[in-house]
C-alpha cells in the first residue's frame, strides 16, 4: 500500500527531463537583490522576469522602513489577525489601502494567493455561484474550487461567451464575477466595462484581482478600476505587495460591511499568521513613494512602449498584450526551454511560461518591464532575444508572413 503514493509521484518526469537535457528553467538561484541587474552564478545577468514594475524592491527608504519596524516590533506577530497578531501599523496600512483604492475598508492577508483562496471560499454559498475568466490567476480558481458554489467559467475575455454563461443562471442567485485586472501571462487588460454592463444587467457582482495592476494602470497606480473611472462599479478589489508593492502580503478591498464578514469568515485570514512588522511598513513605503512620484509609472510605461515597438519590429508575436508584461510567443515546450537556458547564458533572465500552464503551441517567454530599466537594457535584451530565436529556429511572425 505505501508504494503506491511513490508510484504516482515517479510519473512525474517533466522536472527530470528537463535537468537530463540541461535546460531546466525552475527555481534559479539569484545572488542578488531583485533589480535590473542581477548575479546568478557569479555572472552579471539582466532581470526581465521580475514582477518589480516599478523597481521599488532595492529603494532606501523602504528598506529603512523596514529596518525600523523590525526594531519596534520584532520579526513577527506570533499569532493571526483574528487573535494576537493585528499591530497599529496594519490598521494604519488598511486604512491607507481603502482610500488608495477607494473603498470603505480593507483588510490585509499574509499573501495574495490566500487572498483569494479565503475571499473566492466563502463570499458566496451553495446555491450562490462564481463567474471566472478562463485565464484567471490560479489562486482564484484554487479558492473558486473550495467555495460551495457552482463555478462557471468563460472563454478568455469573450463578452458574448460572458454572457451567455450569465443568462443560464437563476436570476435570484448570488452571482460574483472574478477576474484579473491585468492578466498576469498574457498581459492584456479585462474588459471592465463590458463585464460592468453584463453584470448589472444579470444581478452579478465584481471582484476584480489587481495583483499585476496597482502601481501600473489608474490614477496614481490605483488599478483597474481606477483606470476606467469605474470604483462604483467593482465591487470587491484585490491586490497583492509582492509586485508594485516591494514586499509580501495582500489586501481585499470593499465596503465595510463586506470587509467585516471576511475578517470572521475568511479561513485563509483567521487561521493564518498575520503580516510581518517589516513587510507591512515596507508597504506603507512603497505606497508614500507611488503617490508622490508619478513619473516612476510614466517611465514604466516609455519603457513598455519601447520595448513593444523593438520586438513588434523584429516581427515578435506578442498578443493582446496592454501592459508591462510582454508574452513573446515561442508556440513550443522544447524550444521555449531551449531559448530560456540560451539567453540566461547570454546574460538575459526571462520566465518560460509552458503546458500544461498553456497548451504546447501557445508557450511563451513572459517579458516584463521595471521603471528602473534603461532603453540600453532594453535594446540589449532584444538584441540577444533575436539571436537566439535564430539560433534555436525559432520563427517569428514576420518570417512566417
Amino acid at each position: 500500500m505505501r508504494k503506491r503514493l511513490h508510484e504516482k509521484i515517479a510519473q512525474f518526469t517533466g522536472a527530470k527531463d528537463a535537468r537530463s537535457k540541461g535546460v531546466y528553467p525552475f527555481f534559479r538561484p539569484i545572488e542578488s537583490g531583485q533589480d535590473t541587474e542581477v548575479m546568478i552564478n557569479g555572472q552579471r545577468v539582466l532581470m526581465f522576469g521580475s514582477n518589480s514594475y516599478l523597481g521599488l524592491t532595492n529603494h532606501p527608504k523602504i528598506k529603512e522602513a523596514s529596518k525600523k519596524a523590525t526594531d519596534k516590533y520584532g520579526t513577527g506577530c506570533a499569532g493571526s489577525r483574528f487573535l494576537n497578531g493585528t499591530l497599529d501599523i496594519h490598521i494604519e496600512l488598511e486604512n491607507r489601502l481603502a482610500k488608495y483604492v477607494d473603498k470603505e475598508a480593507a483588510v490585509l492577508f499574509s499573501t495574495g494567493f490566500q487572498v483569494n483562496l479565503g475571499v473566492l471560499s466563502c463570499i458566496t454559498g451553495r446555491n450562490d455561484y462564481l463567474i471566472l475568466d478562463e485565464y484567471d490567476h490560479a489562486s482564484i480558481i484554487d479558492g473558486s474550487r473550495l467555495s460551495f458554489s457552482r463555478v462557471i467559467k468563460y472563454a478568455h475575455n469573450d463578452m458574448q461567451d460572458l454572457q451567455r454563461k450569465l443568462s443560464l443562471l437563476p436570476e435570484d442567485a448570488v452571482k460574483v464575477i472574478a477576474v484579473d485586472g491585468i492578466f498576469s501571462m498574457e498581459g492584456d487588460i479585462v474588459k471592465l466595462p463590458e463585464v460592468a454592463v453584463l453584470a448589472e444587467q444579470y444581478g452579478a457582482n465584481i471582484m476584480v484581482d489587481d495583483a499585476h495592476s496597482l502601481g501600473v494602470i489608474g490614477h496614481k497606480g490605483a488599478g483597474t478600476a481606477s483606470h476606467f473611472n469605474m470604483n462604483d462599479d467593482v465591487d470587491l478589489i484585490m491586490g497583492t505587495f509582492s509586485k508594485s508593492f516591494a514586499s509580501l502580503g495582500g489586501f481585499i478591498a470593499a465596503d465595510a460591511e463586506t470587509i467585516d464578514y471576511l475578517k470572521h469568515r475568511a479561513r485563509s485570514l483567521m487561521f493564518s499568521a498575520s503580516m510581518p512588522p517589516a513587510s507591512v511598513a515596507s508597504v506603507i513605503a512603497a505606497l508614500d513613494i507611488i503617490e508622490s512620484e508619478p513619473e516612476r509609472i510614466e517611465k514604466l510605461w516609455d519603457n513598455t512602449h519601447y520595448a513593444m515597438k523593438l520586438l513588434t519590429d523584429e516581427g515578435f508575436d506578442l498578443g493582446p498584450t496592454e501592459s508591462p508584461i510582454l508574452p513573446i510567443y515561442v508556440r513550443d515546450n522544447d524550444k521555449t526551454f531551449m531559448v530560456t537556458k540560451l539567453l540566461q547564458d547570454n546574460g538575459v533572465f526571462v520566465n518560460p511560461v509552458v503546458s500544461p500552464a498553456v497548451p504546447s503551441d501557445s508557450s511563451l517567454l513572459r517579458f516584463s518591464l521595471m521603471a528602473t530599466h534603461s532603453f540600453a537594457q532594453i535594446d540589449e535584451a532584444v538584441d540577444k532575444i533575436s539571436r537566439v530565436f535564430k539560433e534555436v529556429g525559432v520563427t517569428t511572425v514576420k518570417e512566417r508572413i
